[in-house]
């Protein structure tokens, strides 16, 4: 029988598992000896052909570079494993975000184009694995708010919720800024699971006046300022094992509470001291409100199995208070189908829905501005996003992603600057993404 570095370098293009092959063998020396390294370009087009700020295509692309360790492996070390991985994103000046002007981020790789570190970390596992201990740069996206089935969704909510993107401090610890963190997981039996972490509060780091990405530009800032994010959920899973008769799914709980101020969506205090409606008075000062949380909830189930292909709907909901947060309600839901097309097994093809709920709050503020300005000024409501994406794959290594979506009233319904008069109108986007792991 022929080495495994071997067998795997005589493989075909079209049937090895990475683009670059074995590496002369190198890739399984190095994973045998417990370290794993993982090269991934993602380039997308994204075009914009009807509402949004403007009309247009955008190229992003993305490479990632992970390495993980089995210290176990390599060095002796039961339990312990480290992950570090870097990011160099690159666009032509503008994305898909830009030209639509949504809430939520048509691209779940968007990002400003820089070299940036991501995430670092070590692990400890005790316990035959039942307790594990995370800490270094962390991004809560990497666990938190998950629904397996919507990853096959590009559009950034269907990843880090907009419940979460829209309402904690500069975005939180989420793609593309992790934070200094530590996260404990308990496993007290194969199918319940307690997740619990604290983060740095804003990643952006201390007295950032710019641009979160641009004051964080590299991921070197290790910011521990903001106060602390707390998360915690707890997962729920049927029919995970190998030999269960049913069909798999997962269902979570969640709550998040940041401890630093958040300032009030409509009201103000003046010069005077007394509490004002920010749209009478420009100058006021926004009231602050010491903390701020909310809960969700996630279920994911397969409903139907056959030999290699399989149906899963997922929701996913959360509430947060409307006095300090611009969304106060969030909802988003979807189905995905693994093989929808006889003898093409590996395909995806995925469909999303999403409901963000301005705040009633912050709806009063644009109440308030009307009354103080006259019209036009539209009342934000609320914004949706549906999304359909056929993801078909190529080979191993490579995968091409055909996808659109129809933005409504992009961030709940606010002027077009080209055009106070109006509101942003819905954004029709559409594009193609590939995929390749070297």
């Amino acid at each position: 029988m022929a080495p495994i570095g071997v067998a795997q370098a005589e493989e075909g293009l079209w049937q090895r598992e990475y683009l670059t092959g074995d590496w002369g063998g190198a890739r399984t020396a190095l994973k045998d000896k417990g370290v794993v390294v993982g090269i991934t370009y993602i380039g997308e087009t994204l075009a914009v052909s009807s509402g949004g700020l403007r009309r247009g295509a955008t190229y992003e692309g993305r490479l990632e570079v992970a390495v993980d360790t089995d210290l176990e492996k390599l060095m002796r070390w039961t339990g312990a494993s480290t992950h570090i991985k870097g990011y160099q994103i690159h666009h032509g000046g503008r994305n898909a975000a830009d030209n639509v002007g949504s809430i939520t981020d048509p691209s779940n790789i968007d990002a400003l184009p820089t070299t940036r570190l991501f995430t670092a970390w070590f692990q400890q596992n005790f316990f035959d694995d039942r307790v594990s201990i995370r800490a270094g740069q962390l991004a809560a996206d990497d666990e938190f708010v998950v629904s397996p089935s919507a990853t096959a969704l590009i559009n950034g909510t269907f990843g880090w919720a907009g419940k979460l993107a829209a309402n904690i401090r500069n975005g939180g610890p989420s793609y593309p800024l992790a934070a200094p963190g530590v996260r404990v997981q308990l496993n007290p039996t194969k199918d319940f699971a307690i997740l619990g972490a604290v983060f740095a509060g804003d990643p952006a780091g201390r007295d950032c006046t710019e641009a979160p990405q641009v004051c964080n530009r590299h991921g070197t800032t290790f910011s521990t300022s903001g106060g602390a994010l707390w998360m915690g959920e707890l997962h729920y899973s049927i029919n995970s094992g190998p030999q269960a008769a049913g069909l798999p799914g997962i269902y979570k709980i969640g709550v998040w509470h940041m401890t630093s101020d958040h300032a009030d969506q409509r009201f103000g205090i003046d010069a005077g001291g007394a509490v004002v409606g920010l749209a009478f008075d420009p100058d006021a000062r926004a009231v602050q409100h010491r903390g701020n949380g909310g809960i969700y909830g996630i279920a994911d189930q397969m409903i139907w199995r056959g030999d290699a292909r399989s149906v899963n709907v997922f929701m996913r909901g959360g509430i947060a208070p409307s006095d300090r947060n611009l969304l106060s309600l969030y909802v988003d839901g979807g189905i995905a189908v693994k093989g929808p097309l006889a003898g093409r097994p590996d395909d995806k093809l995925a469909f999303g829905a999403v409901y963000a709920k301005i705040s009633p709050n912050a709806s009063a503020l644009d109440q308030d501005r009307l009354s103080a300005n006259g019209p036009p000024y539209p009342i934000r409501s609320s914004e949706m996003v549906f999304e359909a994406s056929y993801t078909a794959q190529i080979a191993p290594w490579w995968s091409i992603q055909p996808d659109v979506q129809y933005i409504v009233r992009p961030s709940g319904g606010v002027p077009d600057p080209n055009d106070p008069a109006r509101t942003v109108g819905n954004a029709l986007v559409a594009g193609v993404r590939s995929t390749i792991n070297f």
